[in-house]
């Protein structure tokens, strides 16, 4: 289905309070309706119910009336698909019967990350709703749970460089209000109460502003400093760090844009050592590091070739880079499904197609907060 397909199915969901036929345009909606939930949390039922109550609260805001098309349809189809991974992260504790479903946010928006790309959905839109999905839950504790050792204030700031902050606390609250609860109505206060904390800090409608962004990394990142006061920068090297994946046009931009750059790659490790994908990749990715630890030591500019697709690589690599005070340029190629299976096909590599649609279960999106600049590279 494309974007005008699904807005006419919005409009027609929305005209006759009806949801049903979002069970045959989104087949993987059909596991909601055998999927349980904790009565202590949901009382309602299964979770297709939960999910059509909550679709009704949302529509039933004002702010959702005086929304932009666009802005109704990341509303939308975030409320739809924000439990789709319920199903597959379903645990019954055999003792006590209590029903449990963890990390099915993050997993979530990777199921629908992958769903909306191969309906070929802008990508802008399309991260919207999938970084909502992922924090989704956020509101319900994020001024009680200091497990993190991090302010609500800093929350916040983060979240606003990340995604529409207003668009979370509709979604939060249409989730409170599309249940049945105990504690309903204390939570509704808690998302309330987050969504007035950050029209205070400024960070509803916009993001946080920083004086540089130096400053709002080492911020990010949970370095003792404050957004409006400069942090004096130690000097390290420019560092371009690539992430997509296989096939997706890293080798060719680099070819054209920074052809006189060193690199650092796994594929041309993999060369260099004579092996397969699979094959010793603990050798592989010691190849890799110490080449960039040389480059870091050398303070020399430099371009980190990988997919870095889940949020954990990334994070591995830019602690390494940090370490050495990297001025880090965060690169993101995309490309449409069949594209990349046939590049890939195309191209001498070891790696299988069937490999890189295992590969899409940790497909994590660069954040704006991960580097000092973020750029995507969409086809």
């Amino acid at each position: 289905m494309s974007y005008s397909q699904l807005q006419q199915e919005i409009a027609y969901s929305i005209s006759k309070d009806n949801f049903d036929q979002w069970l045959e345009c989104i087949p993987a909606l059909n596991k909601l309706m055998m999927t349980p939930q904790d009565p202590t949390y949901h009382g309602e039922g299964n979770v297709w119910i939960h999910t059509q109550m909550v679709l009704r609260s949302l529509i039933g805001e004002d702010e959702f009336a005086k929304s932009s098309d666009d802005e109704k349809f990341v509303l939308f189809m975030t409320a739809l698909l924000h439990d789709i991974a319920k199903p597959e992260t379903t645990i019954i504790d055999e003792l006590s019967g209590r029903i449990s479903q963890p990390r099915h946010s993050q997993k979530g928006s990777i199921s629908s990350r992958i769903l909306l790309w191969r309906l070929g959905i802008d990508f802008e839109l399309r991260e919207k709703i999938c970084r909502i999905i992922d924090v989704h839950q956020v509101p319900f504790y994020a001024l009680s749970d200091d497990s993190h050792n991090k302010s609500p204030q800093w929350l916040i700031h983060r979240l606003s460089w990340e995604l529409p902050v207003w668009m979370l606390c509709m979604q939060a609250k249409a989730d409170i209000l599309g249940r049945i609860s105990a504690d309903k109505a204390r939570m509704v206060d808690e998302v309330e109460l987050f969504k007035q904390l950050a029209l205070e800090e400024g960070c509803l409608y916009q993001s946080r502003q920083f004086i540089d962004d130096y400053t709002r990394v080492h911020y990010f990142r949970g370095g003792n400093v404050l957004p409006d006061y400069a942090l004096y920068p130690q000097k390290g090297p420019k560092v371009i760090l690539l992430s997509g994946l296989p096939a997706s046009g890293k080798n060719s931009w680099i070819s054209k844009h920074y052809p006189q750059l060193p690199v650092a790659s796994y594929d041309d490790a993999r060369s260099e050592l004579k092996l397969k994908h699979g094959q010793n990749e603990g050798l592989v990715i010691q190849f890799v590091l110490a080449k960039v630890k040389q480059y870091l030591r050398d303070n020399q500019p430099f371009i980190w070739n990988a997919t870095h697709l889940s949020r954990d690589m990334r994070q591995k690599a830019l602690d390494l880079l940090y370490a050495y005070h990297a001025e880090v340029e965060i690169v993101y190629f995309e490309q449409p499904e069949k594209t990349l299976y046939q590049r890939n096909s195309s191209r001498d590599t070891s790696l299988p197609n069937k490999k890189i649609t295992q590969m899409l279960s940790k497909w994590q999106v660069p954040l704006p907060t991960e580097a000092h600049k973020v750029t995507y590279l969409v086809s």
